[in-house]
C-alpha cells in the first residue's frame, strides 16, 4: 500500500464528487429559475383566466374572448417551461464525472485490500516479524562473548 497512491485515489474521488455536487446544483437551480417563471406565468394566466370571467359578466363576448384566448396562451407557455425544467441533468457530464468517481473508488479499494493482505500477514506470524529485530543483537552479544579471551583465574597460594 503505497500512501501516495491512497492520497491520489481520494484526491480523485473528491474532484469526482465535486464535479457531481456541482452539475447537479448547475441543474437544480436552472430548473428551479425556470420552474418559477413558469410559476409567474401560470399566474399571469390565472389573472387573464379571471379576468374573463370577470368580462363575461360585464362585456361582450369578444373581450371574453380575447382575455380567455390569453390566459390559455399563458398556461401553454407556462406548461411547456415547466417541461423543459424538469429534464435530468446532461447525460454525458454526469456520467463521466460518475465514472471517475467509479475509478476512484475501485482504487481505494486495491489499496485496501493490499493493506488488508500486509496486515494479514503479519497478524498470522507476528514472530517472524518481531523475530529478525531480536535476533541481530541477539546474535551480536553471543559472537562478542565466543570471541572475548578467558581471563586468566587466580591461583590460591
Amino acid at each position: 500500500m503505497n500512501a501516495e497512491n491512497v492520497t491520489r485515489h481520494v484526491r480523485a474521488l473528491w474532484r469526482a464528487d465535486r464535479i457531481i455536487a456541482d452539475i447537479r446544483l448547475r441543474h437544480l437551480l436552472v430548473s428551479l429559475g425556470m420552474k418559477a417563471f413558469a410559476a409567474l406565468i401560470a399566474a399571469f394566466g390565472l389573472l387573464m383566466l379571471e379576468l374573463a370571467a370577470y368580462f363575461a359578466l360585464v362585456q361582450v363576448w369578444s373581450a371574453i374572448l380575447s382575455a380567455a384566448a390569453l390566459g390559455a396562451i399563458n398556461f401553454a407557455i407556462a406548461a411547456t417551461i415547466f417541461v423543459i425544467a424538469s429534464r435530468g441533468p446532461p447525460a454525458r457530464e454526469i456520467a463521466l464525472a460518475n465514472d471517475i468517481h467509479d475509478s476512484a473508488i475501485n482504487a481505494l479499494q486495491v489499496e485496501a485490500q493490499g493493506l488488508q493482505a500486509q496486515v494479514s500477514g503479519f497478524l498470522r506470524h507476528p514472530l517472524e516479524g518481531a523475530l529478525l529485530p531480536l535476533l541481530l543483537p541477539l546474535l551480536t552479544v553471543i559472537v562478542r562473548q565466543l570471541t572475548k579471551p578467558k581471563a586468566s583465574k587466580p591461583e590460591a597460594g
